[in-house]
């Protein structure tokens, strides 16, 4: 495991070129979040005393634990949304990378210090120079601001777009009053936003009934929402985006993206698809086993999270080229679509069959050195 010699950014490569029909709505859905993995040992890599904002009455605020950031292609696989484990980073605090503490060391050399949205920046753009098309940034709110939008230069002309929960105390404006022309305007430069509009949630109460029913495909089946759109201007981006108000009985959520050609039936439904990262980060960490795993060195914990990650993903191309969607071993209420435990069955079916050695020989070598060799095989 602490070998040094895996080419994991080509093999990301393969990996992302061997996805089926990667585009949806000729566009990357590209979900974007972190995550904590709580270990116990001391001198573990990249460990520190994360806030876990998801803690409970009885557990710690902030635990011992490493913090990944992490992006997902989101895709439906047999009519169910899922996602796909494209890259991640570890995040250490700069005062543990200052003190030259031995979490923060991988071979004998303290990492440099990047902040969550220098990191997420730098794997969307390496996403978009692999496939050339435009992405969309779907996050939380904590991510959906301008920090993570001027690191992406600010949508490099539509290359880049943000899809997020816009918060509740943000001041929206109406775009800027347009001149006729032979009109005589006003002196100085024109002007780039119209009249102050009210936050989010002064703008939630006067749209309220204005609201209109729309039928979005959300958590599994297709579901009547109230719902109200505008666009307008932000000052913290510096841009127009449409905002989509989407009304329940007593509270609202307000959406947002810079991408105003999408409708709001589909601004809704990826947002909702967002929650998938989330049941990602359940899987590589309790079904894969990420969160099991005992290493320690540098190489050996970024080995080990890079082997969880892409066993992920690789399940769910598998997933994707199925004849037919998998049958739900455990039924329960209301879900009908397959889970990622049905995978991982039918593939473990697969590899006991006797025909599977035919294809992959039973190795004489040892098991490690075995696989490491299929690896190097799939970038060559």
């Amino acid at each position: 495991m602490a070998t040094t010699t895996l080419p994991w950014k080509r093999l990301w490569r393969t990996m992302w070129n061997s996805i089926p029909s990667p585009l949806t709505d000729r566009r990357l859905l590209v979900v974007l979040d972190d995550f904590i993995n709580p270990k116990t040992g001391r001198k573990i890599f990249g460990c520190g005393n994360f806030h876990d904002h998801a803690a409970k009455g009885n557990q710690k605020t902030y635990p011992w634990s490493q913090c990944v950031v992490a992006i997902g292609l989101l895709k439906k696989v047999k009519s169910r949304w899922a996602c796909l484990p494209l890259d991640f980073r570890f995040y250490m605090m700069k005062k543990d990378i200052e003190a030259e503490k031995i979490n923060a060391k991988r071979r004998g050399e303290t990492v440099a210090f990047y902040t969550k949205m220098d990191q997420a920046a730098t794997m969307l753009k390496v996403v978009f120079d692999h496939f050339q098309l435009p992405v969309i940034a779907v996050t939380d709110s904590w991510f959906g601001n301008d920090g993570l939008w001027s690191q992406l230069d600010r949508g490099r002309q539509g290359a880049f777009h943000l899809l997020s929960r816009l918060r509740t105390n943000i001041t929206l404006y109406d775009l800027a009053p347009v001149i006729a022309a032979g009109t005589k305007g006003k002196q100085g430069r024109p002007r780039k936003y119209g009249k102050r509009l009210g936050s989010a949630d002064e703008c939630a109460t006067t749209y309220r009934e204005k609201a209109q029913a729309y039928s979005v495909f959300l958590y599994g089946k297709q579901r009547e929402v109230q719902a109200f759109t505008q666009i307008v201007m932000l000052k913290t981006l510096r841009c127009p985006i449409r905002v989509v108000w989407v009304f329940r009985r007593s509270r609202y959520v307000a959406l947002f993206t810079t991408d105003l050609t999408l409708s709001v039936e589909q601004i809704i439904e990826f947002y909702g698809a967002r929650w998938k990262i989330e049941a990602g980060f359940k899987e590589i960490k309790q079904e894969i086993g990420s969160a099991k795993s005992q290493t320690r060195k540098a190489d050996s914990v970024i080995n080990h999270l890079n082997f969880c990650m892409m066993g992920t993903t690789l399940t769910w191309i598998y997933a994707d080229r199925l004849h037919s969607a998998p049958d739900r071993r455990h039924k329960i209420w209301g879900r009908s679509s397959f889970a990622f435990s049905d995978v991982c069955r039918i593939i473990a079916e697969a590899a006991l069959d006797p025909d599977f050695q035919s294809i992959c020989p039973r190795p004489t070598q040892l098991a490690q050195n075995s696989f490491v060799k299929t690896l190097l095989r799939m970038v060559a």
